[in-house]
């Protein structure tokens, strides 16, 4: 299923407010931020353009990194996302900031 997954899906997403499903088996509420494609990553055989997407907590977290689970349009539930915390950098501390990258 995660060869499946494309840009336009959370391009389709951007700005909107999703659940993560994190794999202690809670879920958490994110804002799906900004969507990068990264066409210098590309394999010559693959069909899908890397990409990298920013999600933030609404709500404090502990939560670090883990594969997790989201719904996504035309695709439903998919599970195996790796998702990674990465540093608040001058935003606030409190919430949890995340990156998933897809190559």
């Amino acid at each position: 299923m995660l060869q499946a997954v494309q840009s336009r899906h959370f391009r389709a997403l951007s700005g909107r407010i999703g659940t993560l499903h994190l794999p202690d088996g809670s879920a958490l509420q994110i804002h799906i931020g900004e969507l990068e494609e990264n066409p210098k990553a590309k394999m010559r055989y693959s069909e899908r353009m890397p990409f990298s997407v920013e999600l933030s907590s609404l709500e404090p977290t502990e939560f670090v990194d883990g594969l997790c689970a989201l719904e996504l349009p035309e695709l439903g539930r998919v599970d195996g996302i790796f998702v990674s915390r990465v540093p608040p950098m001058g935003r606030d501390a409190r919430l949890g900031y995340f990156h998933i990258v897809f190559n």
